[in-house]
């Protein structure tokens, strides 16, 4: 069984409601809500910032009354807030300084960190002189530099465009696996959440609606909250399978002939994520398998995400594409246009 590093036990405060949550050792726990649900009051709870009533563990112990010094907790605001005066050496060594860690221990760990990170190239620069990608790498450096037991990420990718962002997000998957540590990641992004994590919360109002597994939360919502917020998957009937060997079958689905992962069950419907219907202005190359032409129906613009309806033959496939690729394609309702089901993505409910 997974040891607990960080478990809530009824904590309650100004925005928070009764949360009960675990998380584990080693894990990269993403909390997602939209603004305003409580995801940075609860990674402050944590970190000793905000009151509470409840009750807070730290690997077992009971932590109200510890102070935030002593916890043993890097946390990464969002603004990354980097000292404009220090370079980035000196930005590394900043809370080691703090710690009053010897002189040749604090030259020894930024070194450490400076190959860790792939950035010794830039010790000697300010932050003034770096690019968004930079300063994300030296600011999670200078929060991991004391070798805390708990990470704490704060949306530290939400000002840092789509294309870095998305580079950085498996960057960080990766690094997070060699630190070997536990981290609460907290964002509004629904991407970064599928990307990173290891297991999701979906925070409203306060109160964590659900907790479950990437697939968990985008294929089998809880709730309309968690629904409205992550997009109800489409949900296909199916009237026909063919069983096409090699962990495969064909479904037909009001007459659209689907391949999907088949594993021996009986397949009545079968169920796919929103964002994981792709969408093409023109025919895309490549095989046509899952691949269909259809018709815009409806475009609903919610900030970052667009979410577009498209009728396929006689089924009505809610897609969602982020802004960026949405102004990129500029479709409009009547469009002809081409969609992808992502094969790995379908399931049978």
């Amino acid at each position: 069984m997974n040891k607990v590093a960080i478990e809530l036990k009824g904590v309650s405060n100004f925005i928070l409601k009764d949360v009960n949550l675990k998380i584990y050792e080693n894990e990269l726990f993403v909390l997602l809500g939209p603004t305003g649900s409580g995801k940075t009051t609860l990674l402050n709870v944590v970190a000793g910032l905000t009151p509470h009533k409840g009750s807070l563990f730290l690997n077992g112990n009971l932590s109200n009354s510890i102070p935030t010094n002593k916890r043993e907790i890097g946390y990464l605001f969002q603004n990354l807030s980097l000292f404009p005066h220090l370079n980035v050496k000196s930005n590394i060594a900043y809370g080691l300084k703090v710690k009053k860690w010897p002189k040749e221990r604090i030259e020894k760990r930024v070194e450490q960190l400076l190959d860790f990170f792939n950035i010794r190239n830039i010790g000697d620069r300010y932050p003034l002189h770096l690019s968004g990608g930079e300063k994300q790498r030296v600011a999670l450096a200078r929060a991991i530099a004391p070798k805390p037991k708990l990470l704490l990420l704060d949306e530290p990718l939400s000002n840092i465009d789509f294309r870095t962002s998305k580079y950085l997000r498996t960057e960080f998957k990766q690094i997070h696996k060699k630190l070997k540590i536990t981290a609460i990641y907290v964002t509004h992004n629904l991407l970064e959440a599928e990307e990173l994590a290891d297991r999701i919360g979906v925070i409203r109002s306060g109160i964590i609606e659900q907790v479950g597994t990437v697939e968990e939360i985008f294929l089998y919502p809880k709730n309309k909250n968690v629904y409205d917020f992550v997009g109800a998957p489409n949900i296909l009937t199916c009237n026909m399978i063919k069983v096409l060997g090699s962990g495969l079958a064909e479904v037909i689905c009001r007459n659209i002939p689907i391949i999907i992962p088949y594993e021996g069950e009986k397949v009545k419907k079968i169920a796919i994520p929103p964002n994981h219907i792709s969408i093409y202005k023109e025919k895309p190359p490549g095989p046509d398998i899952n691949r269909f032409k259809g018709v815009v129906k409806e475009i609903e613009d919610l900030g970052f995400i667009i979410r577009v309806k498209v009728k396929v033959g006689d089924n009505l496939l809610l897609a969602e594409i982020t802004k960026d690729i949405y102004e990129e394609l500029s479709i409009k309702i009547g469009d002809e246009i081409y969609v992808i089901l992502k094969l790995r993505w379908i399931r049978a409910v």
